[in-house]
């Protein structure tokens, strides 16, 4: 029986391990947390078979070792394990940023050991939920999404298909990316938003006029500024966007620009200007959303699987349910 070690017990990691609950018979699901009462709850919930507090311990005899930790953890457990991971073993970690977290890997982990990075786009039917953390885990969080598949240069087939392999067993469609493009891919759809609501806040929050305008915030404030609040850390979005800051300038100054333009046509009180602006905005988003919420990402990205993965001759041939021709 194969091990996997999922290290990070919230509700990137926790969901991991529930839509992985059905491969019992060909794998055991070890969990660590820092908090030994997340693991307890997320033993409890059924992500994993065993917990591990002891880091070390937990991954000496794991296949697979998943990192579902905030960027600003990884390389600090990185050096923790680097001894402890096994031949062969395969790291794989779920932060956005990867050209940092390869560098990392390339530098702490030992020769015969490998590394792949993967970003999840979850479930639409979760964009609009505030929950996060592992009461927001669920068995279906990966269906209807993509995993950005980032393999450094020189990782060997088999373990990009052990990639692959597991982001199907979660119900993703894989999506193979070099490193750069993820990075830039992630700084206009994770990081950015994340970013413009840390400015409208530090434009709006005690500024003149903030003791009377707090009490009308409705919706729109309430919505935009929630990008900052339901996703990565403060420490972890700092980190990000440092190590991605070339991909950073670039979207925040594309912003800046659609903001000018906005900005110079309200001033000229150009109503065709404005309303044509307003209206591509609107359009755009209801096409995305639908797009998003469809999510027929499947063209081209699946083949028949004729031969044994190499997840299956990794894990067994329980691993990977095979789709029919």
């Amino acid at each position: 029986m194969a091990q996997i070690t999922i290290i990070g017990l919230g509700q990137i990691g926790a969901s991991i391990g529930l839509a992985l609950g059905g491969q019992k018979t060909a794998l055991k699901r070890v969990g660590h947390d820092k908090r030994v009462d997340i693991e307890r709850a997320a033993q409890n919930k059924g992500a994993v078979d065993e917990v591990n507090h002891n880091l070390p311990a937990a991954v000496r005899a794991a296949d697979l070792v998943l990192l579902c930790l905030p960027i600003s953890q990884v390389r600090e457990t990185l050096e923790i394990i680097k001894q402890d991971l096994k031949e062969n073993a395969v790291v794989m970690d779920t932060a956005p940023v990867k050209s940092a977290v390869a560098e990392w890997a390339q530098e702490l982990i030992p020769a015969g050991r490998y590394y792949v990075g993967l970003v999840p786009a979850l479930n639409p039917e979760v964009l609009h939920e505030p929950a996060f953390g592992l009461e927001a885990a669920r068995a279906d969080l990966f269906q209807k999404g993509l995993m950005v598949i980032d393999a450094p240069s020189g990782t060997p087939d088999e373990v990009v298909q052990l990639a692959s392999d597991l982001t199907r067993l979660l119900g993703a469609v894989p999506l193979l990316a070099d490193l750069v493009e993820s990075d830039g891919l992630m700084a206009s759809m994770h990081l950015l938003p994340q970013l413009a609501a840390a400015a409208l806040l530090n434009a709006t929050v005690d500024q003149p006029g903030w003791q009377e305008s707090r009490k009308l915030g409705g919706r729109p404030f309430a919505a935009v500024t929630a990008g900052l609040a339901y996703q990565d850390d403060i420490d972890a979005l700092q980190m990000a966007a440092l190590q991605d800051r070339e991909n950073i300038v670039r979207v925040l100054d594309t912003l800046i620009a659609a903001l000018r333009g906005l900005r110079d046509d309200i001033s000229n009180a150009d109503e065709e200007g404005v309303a044509a602006r307003l209206e591509q905005a609107l359009e755009g988003r209801n096409r995305w959303m639908r797009e998003r919420l469809a999510a027929d990402w499947q063209e081209g990205t699946k083949k028949p699987l004729d031969v044994p993965t190499f997840a299956e001759r990794f894990f067994g041939t329980a691993f990977v349910k095979r789709t029919p021709s």
